[in-house]
């Protein structure tokens, strides 16, 4: 089809907006109120509380009742406006992407919103433009375009007229004109955002926590039904041992677990705000934590996402360039003087059409144009060159532009004495041989191989040659010139992602990297990371349609590969973490069980894909989100010892207590009592300890480890045991002293429970978690309230205690304190053993 050079009539381009629907990919709506509230509700936990609730309106404890709905309700609600914040954040973030579009309409050219553009809209590309759909190209003049969001490739792709453009990418150099041929979600960004219908489904920790809850509730429920029969059997009322048995069923059920996990993955995400990191999904907070696998992109993630010059190579010399970005720091690394390498990078420099602009800040560096062309300009200002000043001695007379079928660029310049110089700058394959250049055949064999070396390593390599003329010739010639040299260009490795990696194999995490480029510039990266060694293999996904899991680096992935990379190593029994930045990784961030997204440079599809979005685009936040998922598992299992232990404990001595005389060793408004003093505040606040210093240097939980396994219930009945002794030993002397038994053991129960909050401290007799040592302090005191103030007397059924009594009991509950730190000497929790890292 001829494209038409007025393009579409103003009328026509409204009836196909109408027609075909807007340019926009694939989007959920947002969700309404009432189904985050929904979500909310339907964690296994808030389900248990809901049933415990229920248990308490028909015992008519409505005390009880209204406490355990505020936990339902502080609960949902934080939950609900973390996914509120996070969701406006992203919408923010959004406003990165490209707003309008230039087209032709009605014969003239206009910018329109690029949500507007139909099929069959002319285009108008020019440098520096976000391609707005996809397109097939109709006019190209030395058209460059960035398709690492699409593709993954580093390198800008060289395209002519009859090529096509992808919605999403960027044109580095030239202009053109394309007509529209796909829009929305039938563009290759829309079609590759469709794969992302599928997610993750249930975190780490949520599928650990429906567990603990089936088995809780079982559990509990036969236990309480045993203490039940045997108060009938005793002669009981009955309507006291139903109200019993309902009270213990709440009493050992730790409501407060939803809100220590809460309150955990709320500190967790704050931290990490801090940290630039946007969390979108507040459990993906603790997903981190379980992290076996980091799959990571390339381009942009582990890398700069900008070209370096690292490598100059001429026939006399050759050196490594350091420095990072577009910027003149860096100098030369090597025994070779620098003058060795000026007749070089000059004439990279004057063959050069991109600009390096200083951002508002005045401090960092950004390319306008080619980004290999940007990389010659600052390795030249590294070395003292100064473009302006060369182009006034040497000023450009002609050029020959860059196409893709001679695969190089030549301009001519005007010398002193009315001679000019031709600079011709290219792929090695195109000037490395007659007639371009003139040059003894060894020396050009020499460059080959060693152009051939660098390409290996990963490198992108040009070559550049001049020849000095009388005169000034009609056009720009290429043929008769002299090498010069090498110069080989990577998109460098981000200063903290070697770190970031370090730090991954030091907690046992596998790096693995997948990504679209070349398998030759996978390899350098990897090797320089330390994610592979040298002579490690890499796969290279054109040869393998199936990819093996098991690899550590994978090399010209498509999104379809990589989303099957992501499903095999979740099925192999990995928890998966995937970062990227383009539209190419988001069917893999979604299907990851968390996915991580770079929030400065990364695509609108790889943000709405992520359930974290960095937005400093820094790798080593991640080591960090990795910690703090640890430090949130820590605390909940710290709290499960804690509330577990107490509950255990409360069972037990309604079941040993008649053993022993005590015909109902605790009243049911008693045993809700302390139930409400210890898990409440003290249980909640157990969720802010601080993190272990050593939780980075052991590898991960096995992810099909039980949140009780490692030994914690084994630790729960232990604990269990001495608070259970301590509460009936009380209560027994107490009976046999003529002392009120009851009132004493209510006391003796709540005060060894808050003892072992205290033992349960991650740094104990520092100030780290005040909130804790207020917690216990004030349910120390309504727990005295309990046996001194008249009206709580009255509801609990309690006498006041003597003095000498009461120091008793106060002395002996230091024994729970005891018990929780003995325990955490005794019981070191086990390392798990290293899994088999090792690619297959």
């Amino acid at each position: 089809m001829v494209m038409s050079r007025s393009g579409l009539s103003s009328a026509e381009a409204a009836v196909r907006l109408d027609r075909d629907g807007p340019n926009l990919l694939p989007a959920k709506p947002p969700a309404p109120l009432w189904r985050r509230v929904a979500g909310q509700l339907r964690d296994p936990l808030i389900v248990v509380l809901l049933v415990a609730a229920a248990l308490t309106a028909i015992t008519g404890d409505w005390t009880d009742m209204a406490v355990i709905l505020l936990v339902i309700v502080v609960n949902t609600t934080v939950g609900v406006a973390q996914e509120v914040r996070a969701d406006r954040a992203i919408t923010a973030l959004s406003a990165l992407t490209a707003p309008v579009a230039r087209v032709v309409r009605d014969g003239a050219q206009q910018e329109v919103p690029a949500a507007e553009v139909v099929r069959g809209d002319v285009l108008v590309l020019a440098e520096g433009d976000i391609v707005p759909a996809d397109a097939r190209l109709e006019e190209a003049a030395a058209l460059l375009v960035d398709e690492s969001a699409l593709t993954g490739e580093s390198v800008p792709v060289d395209k002519s007229a009859g090529d096509e453009v992808a919605s999403g990418t960027v044109v580095v150099r030239g202009r053109g004109r394309a007509e529209v041929c796909a829009t929305g979600a039938a563009s290759a960004a829309g079609r590759i955002a469709g794969l992302m219908a599928t997610g993750s489904g249930l975190t780490p920790l949520q599928r650990r926590l429906v567990g603990v809850g089936r088995l809780l509730a079982g559990v509990t429920v036969f236990l309480c039904v045993v203490v039940g029969a045997l108060g009938l059997v005793r002669g009981q009322p009955v309507e006291l041992m139903v109200v019993t048995a309902i009270s213990l069923v709440v009493a050992a059920v730790p409501e407060s677990l939803p809100a220590v996990v809460t309150l955990s993955l709320a500190l967790g995400a704050r931290r990490m705000a801090a940290r630039h990191a946007l969390v979108r999904r507040l459990h993906a907070v603790e997903t981190l934590g379980s992290v076996t696998v980091l799959a990571t992109d390339k381009t942009g993630t582990l890398t700069e996402g900008q070209m370096v010059v690292r490598r100059l190579w001429t026939p006399a010399a050759r050196a490594a360039l350091t420095g990072t970005g577009y910027g003149p720091d860096g100098r030369l690394d090597g025994d070779a003087p620098a003058e060795a390498f000026t007749g070089l990078l000059t004439a990279a420099a004057l063959c050069n059409d991109a600009r390096l602009l200083r951002g508002d800040d005045g401090e960092e560096w950004r390319a306008l144009g080619d980004p290999t062309e940007a990389a010659l300009l600052a390795a030249a200002a590294k070395l003292g060159l100064d473009r302006h000043e060369l182009n006034e001695r040497c000023p450009r007379l002609a050029e020959r532009p860059f196409d893709s079928v001679r695969k190089r660029m030549s301009t001519l310049h005007r010398l002193p004495g009315g001679r000019s110089r031709v600079i011709c700058k290219g792929a090695p394959e195109a000037l490395l041989r007659a007639p371009v250049l003139a040059a003894d055949p060894a020396l050009v064999a020499g460059a080959t191989a060693e152009a051939e070396r660098l390409a290996h390593e990963g490198y992108r390599v040009l070559a550049v040659a001049v020849a000095d003329l009388d005169g000034v010739p009609e056009r720009v010639p290429e043929e008769g010139l002299r090498l010069l040299g090498l110069v080989a260009i990577l998109d460098p490795p981000r200063e903290a992602a070697s770190a970031a990696v370090a730090a991954c194999r030091r907690a046992g995490i596998r790096p693995v990297l997948i990504t679209g480029d070349h398998p030759g510039t996978a390899r350098a990266v990897a090797t320089e990371l330390g994610v592979i060694g040298p002579a490690d293999p890499i796969v290279d996904c054109r040869d393998a349609p199936g990819p093996p899991a098991g690899a550590t680096v994978y090399a010209r992935a498509t999104p379809e590969q990589k989303l099957v990379l992501v499903e095999g190593m979740r099925a192999g029994g990995e928890v998966v973490a995937m970062t990227g930045d383009g539209v190419n990784d988001g069917p893999a961030l979604r299907r990851a069980d968390i996915g991580v997204a770079m929030g400065g440079r990364g695509t609108e599809v790889a943000r709405q894909a992520a359930d974290l979005v960095l937005a400093d685009d820094d790798l080593d936040t991640v080591v960090a989100a990795v910690e703090e998922g640890r430090r949130v598992y820590a605390n909940i299992r710290r709290f499960l010892v804690y509330g577990l232990s107490g509950g255990a404990t409360e069972i037990a001595v309604m079941l040993l207590g008649p053993l022993f005389g005590l015909a109902l060793p605790l009243l049911p408004a008693q045993i809700l009592w302390v139930n409400l003093l210890t898990h409440g505040l003290p249980g909640v606040a157990l969720g802010g300890e601080p993190a272990d210093p050593a939780v980075m240097r052991r590898p991960p939980r096995p992810p099909d480890q039980s949140i009780l396994g490692a030994g914690l219930w084994q630790r729960v009945i232990r604990i269990a045991v001495v608070l259970t002794a301590v509460t009936l030993g009380v209560a027994v002397w107490a009976l046999h002293t003529g002392r009120p038994w009851q009132s004493m053991a209510f006391f003796a129960l709540g005060a060894v429970q808050l003892g072992v909050a205290l033992g349960s401290r991650a740094r104990p007799g520092s100030l780290a978690n005040p909130a804790l040592l207020l917690a216990v302090a004030g349910a120390l005191g309504l727990q005295l309230a309990g046996l001194y103030v008249p009206l709580l007397r009255d509801l609990l059924g309690t006498v006041p205690l003597t003095l000498p009594d009461l120091l008793v009991v106060a002395a002996l509950s230091v024994l729970g304190y005891a018990a929780a730190r003995l325990d955490r000497v005794l019981h070191r929790e086990p390392v798990p053993p290293p899994r088999d890292r090792r690619p297959s």
